[in-house]
């Protein structure tokens, strides 16, 4: 098995093909600016990159949105994607929002918190949108997206996703590629939900560690057998396919209940 079994990668025609997604996707929507949250980590940061080459740097605003407890590296390094990028740049403190919330609620879980945080984020972004007549650019990658580490309707939610078909791994040479500055793609994920939280530490294991593991189960679609046969730990196997199948919920559209006799579809112009 290949330490890196992503690095051989064509990634100059993976960088043409998302610009390409970028540009006919806006054009098919009828918008002409995008809008993302810059969060000062990579995902944001190469979707910054994507973004301003597909539209121009003119028709990108990068949006931060810091609480209290956030490193203030995350914001430092949101500003130097945003000026390396040349795209307008807001910042939007979302600290007054949630301490209001949980005011009464003292004893709320950072997990509580954290996802309060993730919806308020996307709250503002798409109030921005509106403002700004802008499409929100989603920033998840293929492996948040798999194992489901990420908040409903708050950091998964937008209009389209240019990174959503790529690893965590397939993220980071890129963004090489593309020249995302090093001290965004050397530092370590995180979401940057409270202090010293750490992507890899709530998962219990690495990016590097996973990703080929997710590249056989959804993109060969190898059973758990099989990538126990490839050589991965059996109960490693059974923790990534269980965090997919718990998480399946946030990779769909809400399940209508159909009442017999209406049509399956739901109808459209020719």
């Amino acid at each position: 098995m290949p330490t890196d079994p992503f690095q051989n990668h064509d990634y100059s025609k993976i960088r043409q093909t998302l610009v390409q997604f970028l540009q006919d996707e806006m054009e098919r929507i009828g918008l002409d600016r995008g809008i993302l949250g810059l969060s000062g980590g990579l995902d944001s940061a190469l979707v910054c990159f994507l973004a301003a080459e597909a539209l121009g740097p003119d028709r990108v605003i990068g949006v931060a949105m810091p609480y209290s407890s956030s490193s203030p590296e995350s914001l430092e390094h949101a500003k130097l994607v945003a000026r390396e990028t040349g795209v307008e740049f807001l910042v939007r403190e979302i600290t007054p929002m949630v301490d209001a919330y949980f005011a009464k609620q003292v004893n709320a879980s950072s997990l509580r918190r954290g996802n309060k945080m993730a919806r308020e984020r996307m709250s503002v972004l798409y109030d921005l949108s509106a403002e700004r007549k802008a499409l929100v650019l989603g920033t998840s990658n293929k492996s948040e997206i798999c194992l489901g580490y990420g908040t409903a309707f708050g950091d998964l939610a937008c209009a389209i996703n240019p990174i959503g078909d790529l690893f965590k791994s397939e993220v980071r040479h890129l963004s090489r590629l593309m020249g995302v500055p090093d001290e965004v793609i050397d530092k370590a994920p995180s979401a940057d939900l409270w202090a010293g939280q750490s992507d890899e530490d709530e998962l219990g294991f690495s990016y590097e560690a996973v990703d080929p593991l997710l590249g056989l189960m959804f993109d060969q679609g190898l059973t758990d057998s099989q990538c126990v046969e490839a050589g991965y730990n059996k109960s490693f196997v059974h923790r990534v396919r269980q965090l997919n199948e718990k998480s399946e919920f946030k990779r769909r559209l809400p399940v209508i209940a159909k009442l017999p006799g209406r049509e399956a579809s739901s109808g459209g112009s020719d």
